[in-house]
């Protein structure tokens, strides 16, 4: 289910639950054994007909994705242990590419200079950071 889109991580998932909020809601989606948490408006739940069991698909841009080192304590939803698989330099920003999730590739956009201060390498472990504000729901 992969659509033409700039956005880089596109992860295709089971809806597992959605907890309804007054104009929010939480949607949740297992994409091979991890849970990726996505706050969507209750107006696209409804539109998109959303319901446990359907299929769906996580849309997240790669600038959207922070990465970090080591056991992070944070209030993001979505944190996915991994290896850093490719790291694509450009002068001010660079793209790392992380598998986790299964073996999906996470890409993340972000500045050489965190590049070099994590220690991001090929063969590195490190987590792909995502807030659950970040990810798009498809269907």
């Amino acid at each position: 289910m992969k659509y033409a889109l700039s956005a880089r991580n596109q992860f295709e998932g089971i809806v597992t639950d959605i907890t309804e909020g007054a104009v929010n809601g939480i949607v949740a989606l297992d994409v091979n054994g991890s849970k990726v948490s996505a706050t969507i408006s209750m107006a696209a739940i409804k539109d998109l007909d959303l319901k446990v069991g359907d299929a769906a698909v996580a849309v997240i841009k790669a600038t959207e994705v922070m990465v970090g080192k080591g056991d992070l304590c944070l209030s993001a939803r979505n944190q996915f242990p991994g290896e850093v698989i490719a790291v694509e330099e450009g002068a001010v920003n660079g793209i790392v590419k992380i598998r986790a999730l299964g073996e999906n590739v996470i890409s993340a956009t972000i500045s050489m200079a965190a590049i070099k201060e994590l220690g991001l390498t090929v063969g590195s472990e490190a987590t792909a950071v995502i807030k659950a504000t970040s990810v798009m729901i498809g269907k």
